[in-house]
Order: structure tokens, then sequence, then C-alpha cells
């Protein structure tokens, strides 16, 4: 799928980190969502290289980085954690300012990102998620019955560690499969890789620790921007689906003007899985919205 990319491991405090690079120009970051891997960027990853240098990363739990082990505040797992992964990443490859693309989780790491490391990331562009505090204090009896997985993931374990492991590739199909689309939208090679890494040792604990940080550290993280009246101050494009959740039941651009003060967003013809759905909306959207950053 990444013919002209080369792949990377690095390591940070202990953690492995996986990856692809390719291309030249502006640096660009892609972060990747649940359950799946960096492979989500297979059908805009390889237009993007034509015009910058992309740097995927696996988060860590996912797909080939590391699964270090849970802690009593979850904090291995924290949105700040990850960050500071996917900030050593690009510092790694040379890079002290990059645009920023994410979807889903990778979108909860970039926006703490942008938070904690205003420095480095030039611009970013977030795809179908509000605020996690916003979205959790919003919650609707709609909105949980189709995120259940939100849930589900942060019981105490080892309950859903153990239910995963007994059928990682059921998880998965489940997880994606119920979605607006179902399964349809999912290269096989793609979707051979979200089963793959599923089924590594440790990474259902590893989702299950990334969700319940969310519940718990990085919402104590998020308050605490909110209290310090810290806003991200680079240009913030949201794209969000139309059939998906988020849209449905969240006032995406409101929400976001709370914790931004550059913002701007629209809403593509597709679900949840944007850059496998809509990968030619997609790609005139970031071609239009990270064109802008001056070239190093």
């Amino acid at each position: 799928m990444f013919t002209s990319f080369s792949t990377f491991d690095l390591s940070r405090n202990g953690v492995r980190l996986h990856g692809r690079i390719g291309g030249h120009g502006a640096p660009l970051l892609l972060l990747h969502g649940h359950p799946q891997t960096h492979a989500i960027w297979h059908r805009t990853a390889p237009a993007l290289v034509e015009q910058f240098t992309v740097v995927m990363v696996d988060l860590r739990g996912y797909g080939d980085s590391g699964r270090p082990a849970a802690d009593a505040d979850h904090a291995h797992y924290s949105k700040r954690e990850m960050a500071l992964d996917a900030l050593y990443a690009m510092q790694q490859h040379g890079f002290s300012r990059f645009g920023v693309l994410a979807h889903d989780r990778g979108a909860r790491v970039a926006h703490r990102l942008a938070a904690d490391h205003a420095q480095a990331v030039e611009r970013l562009m977030l795809l179908d998620i509000a605020p996690t505090l916003a979205m959790y204090q919003n919650t609707s009896e709609a909105f949980a019955r189709a995120y259940w997985h939100w849930f589900f993931l942060i019981q105490p374990p080892p309950l859903p560690e153990t239910l995963i492991e007994s059928d990682p590739v059921r998880y998965v199909r489940s997880v994606m499969g119920s979605r607006h689309a179902g399964l349809a939208p999912f290269a096989p090679e793609a979707l051979a890789e979200y089963e793959r890494c599923a089924a590594i040792e440790g990474t259902a604990r590893g989702i299950c620790e990334d969700y319940r940080a969310s519940a718990t550290i990085d919402l104590e993280h998020d308050r605490a921007d909110i209290a310090a009246g810290l806003k991200l101050t680079q240009p913030l494009r949201v794209l969000w689906g139309e059939h998906g959740a988020v849209g449905r039941w969240f006032d995406v651009l409101s929400l976001w003007r709370e914790r931004a003060v550059d913002v701007s967003g629209a809403t593509l013809p597709c679900g949840h899985y944007i850059p496998e759905e809509a990968p030619r909306e997609l790609l005139a959207e970031a071609l239009s919205f990270f064109n802008t950053t001056p070239r190093i």
C-alpha cells in the first residue's frame, strides 16, 4: 500500500514507535484512529507525498508500535504522552515545526499536541471529532448507543480486554462494520492490517487504556486548559462525515470555537472513516489547507 515510503522504528522511553516516511517538501504528520493503524492513509498519502514530506506513526497501543503496561492513573496512554511520542518522531526526522492531519483517536492526540507544543504545530486538520470533554459532557442516549465502545472500553480490567482478546478480528469488524457504510469502504489489504494488529499481544490492553485515559486524565488536562483560558492558536480545520454520529449529535464548529481561535470546517459526503470513505474530498481539503504553510 505504501511503495513510495520507507519504514522506521524509533524508541522513546522504551516504547517502540513504528511508522513510515516519504516525499519531499513541508513536513506533514498523519495520525490514525481506533481500531486502526497508519494504513488508513493508503488512499491519500501516496498523493500527499508529491507536495509534502509525509510522516505516519502508529499510536502507542496500536499497529506495530509498542504497548506499554497500564498504570493506575492511565498516564501511559494519556493524549499528552501520545503527543510526546508524535513530537519525538517528527524531531527525530529533523522537523521542529509541521502540519498535522489526524483522524479519530489520532485527532485527540493532535489536539493535545497543538495545545502543549504550540511552537511545533503550524496548523492542524482534525477528522470527525468534537473536543473530548464536550462530547462526554453532552452525551445523549442516541450517541451512547452509536458510540457504545466509548463506555465498554473504559470498564475496569480485565473484562473488556478479555472479551476483545477472545476474538480480536470480530471486535474490529464489529466496531468498523457497524457504521454508516459497513465494511464496504475498506480495502482488503487495509482491513487485514487492522485485524493482524488487533491480534498482537497487548493490543486489547492498549486500546482500553487509551479510552480509560480519555475518560479520566485527559479530561483533567482539558479542564485545566479551560480554567487557564488556553485555546489553540493555530489555524484549525475540522471535517466530519454527514452520515456520522459526531455531526449528527454535536455542533462541531461551535464546540471547537470554544477551544480554538481560528476555526473553519465542513461536512463531507461520508461516514466516520473519512480517509477511506472520501479520500478524494479529503485530499482536496488537505492540499488546499496545508499548502498555505510556508515551505521549509
